[in-house]
């Protein structure tokens, strides 16, 4: 759960941190106070899109940290992504400077604005105050079926396979108006692969040709030179051999005079041992070493066939093994693809398994829908809409990357009326109340552990603003809560209360939180009920809510 969020030069937030508990917080303040700040402050930090406008006028930089407990999910993330440290606890940085540039930090570490989005998945779940308007679009509708279900991985399978699908279908498509080209094509690659295959190439041939070509065009020279060596080593009149020896011979009869002479005569024993090696290595090689012009004439060929085919290859010598493997590759993905049977079969195949995936998929869903039917009906007999009906049509459509239905959200707003799609029949009122019963109930599938409601009560008031308080508070038994609201009858049920304030300063203006005492909430509540004038009666009433 979210544990503190700090705040610095945000928009109109000087400096602010905060501690957060466990259960149902609330945050309440005059409109315009800056309530919404704290929620677009965390999206930052969650991989929200940043710019300069972001930045309190006159600072730097804004800085925002937030502090979360870990649990299982974020634990493994960030092992798998080296931002784990030694203790439970996990922070994350964002720093906006005014130029509009962004950095981010998970655990100190730097980070980008994906992985941030990516490990806020598992954090915070945030309902904001136009959720409403998204639940009259299609897409939100199936998105928000499939997350009660835990459906998505089930969705993201169907689409993958519907675009294996209509790929194939593609590929088959082109063939059958393509299918000179791909046949020249063909003829092509086979007639490359064909020469390339007549030099039976052999991995490490270049290097090894070269070296016995450079070795065979200079045999004489090697022959002359080795002849030498061994000449004046062993050979020669005066070889070296033997004058290494006589100095050996004498410097050993002075020996038994000076003992540090020793060492000279070892290292002149181990030299003389080193030229008599050299000696016998050199006559042997003069042994095997010999003039092979015909060798030599075969290697030259050899090696200015591999030269010219590899100009005409584009590559060079040492490459032509790669470049016919590849040329090897594209002909059997071409001849693949020029079966025109083989391609048609590859074709149904990948329809039947889309098919069979997305009516699995249509399956689960009419099983979730009416879990979540039963589950919004329930709620909205609670929320003023007395014998309404919530209902989701799965209207059979053509294959498509979501599947085999088109989603749409029903309402009856009382009894015996026929649902009709939300957007057409919900007024404004209704669309606030069936949202948020739609969000506090889905929440209640998901693993977040931290829920946000940014003003998700706006245009609900009076019995069921204290039914919509209660849903929250006890949403909040089981995880964090956090909501935005102008309703007393909501933020009397909150575990924990913060104002927020305005002041100014200087001539500019601040934006202030205050973690409120009981005595300090029945004044803001007192506020909320009766405006700017606080009486002895709104008093008692905000103590009474207080008290429910």
């Amino acid at each position: 759960m979210l544990r503190t969020l700090a705040i610095r030069d945000f928009v109109i937030v000087d400096a602010i941190e905060l501690e957060f508990s466990a259960g149902f917080t609330v945050f309440t303040g005059e409109t315009g106070a800056g309530k919404s700040i704290l929620i677009d402050a965390l999206a930052l930090t969650l991989g929200g899109r940043g710019d300069a406008s972001m930045v309190r006028e006159g600072a730097q930089k804004a800085d925002i940290s937030a502090e979360f407990s870990c649990n299982a999910a974020t634990t493994d993330w960030l092992k798998q992504h080296d931002f784990a440290n030694d203790d439970e606890q996990l922070l994350i940085r964002r720093v906006i400077d005014n130029a509009g540039r962004s950095k981010a930090y998970i655990n100190g570490i730097s980070a980008t604005a994906t992985q941030l989005r990516e490990l806020g998945e598992f954090l915070v779940d945030i309902h904001g105050q136009h959720a409403h308007q998204s639940l009259l679009k299609s897409d939100a509708q199936r998105a928000l079926l499939d997350m009660q279900g835990g459906l998505q991985a089930n969705t993201a399978e169907v689409g993958r396979l519907y675009k294996h699908w209509r790929n194939l279908a593609k590929q088959r498509a082109e063939f059958e108006q393509n299918a000179k080209n791909i046949l020249q094509e063909r003829q092509r690659l086979e007639w490359q692969v064909g020469e390339l295959d007549k030099l039976q190439l052999k991995k490490g041939e270049w290097d090894e040709i070269t070296q016995e070509h450079s070795r065979l065009a200079h045999a004489a020279s090697l022959l002359e030179g080795a002849q030498e060596a061994a000449d004046l080593i062993s050979e020669s009149e005066h070889p070296v051999l033997s004058q290494v020896s006589s100095i050996l011979q004498k410097l050993g009869k002075l020996e038994e005079y000076d003992l540090k002479l020793k060492p000279i005569l070892e290292s002149l024993e181990s030299a003389r041992i080193n030229l008599q090696e050299c000696s016998y290595a050199l006559n042997d090689y003069l042994g095997r070493v010999e003039l092979d012009p015909a060798r030599l004439r075969e290697v030259e060929h050899r090696v200015e066939t591999l030269h010219s085919t590899a100009r005409r290859f584009h590559v060079e010598p040492e490459g032509l093994i790669a470049e016919l493997d590849n040329l090897k590759q594209q002909l059997q993905q071409l001849a693949g693809a020029s079966d025109m049977d083989a391609l048609k079969k590859q074709e149904e195949l990948a329809k039947q398994a889309y098919l069979d995936q997305a009516h699995h998929l249509s399956r689960q869903r009419q099983v979730v829908a009416r879990d979540l039917e039963a589950a919004v009906t329930n709620a909205m007999q609670d929320l003023s809409m007395a014998g309404g009906r919530f209902a989701i049509d799965l209207a059979s459509r053509e294959a498509s990357v979501t599947g085999l239905e088109q989603i749409e959200f029903m309402v009856a707003g009382h009894a015996g009326v026929q649902a009709r799609p939300l957007a057409k029949v919900a007024s404004g009122g209704e669309l606030a109340r069936i949202s948020l019963a739609i969000s506090v109930i889905t929440s209640c599938a998901t693993a977040t552990p931290t829920l946000i409601f940014d003003e998700v009560d706006s245009g609900i008031g009076g019995a069921v603003a204290e039914v919509v308080g209660r849903l929250l508070k006890r949403l909040g038994q089981d995880r964090q809560v956090l909501c935005v609201t102008h309703l007393p009858q909501v933020a009397s049920q909150g575990n924990q209360h913060f104002e927020v304030s305005k002041t100014q300063n200087k001539g500019k203006t601040y934006s202030q939180i205050t973690a409120l005492d009981h005595k300090q909430r029945v004044e803001e509540i007192a506020r909320m009920l009766g405006g700017l004038e606080i009486t002895a009666t709104t008093r008692k009433h905000a103590r009474e809510l207080l008290a429910l």
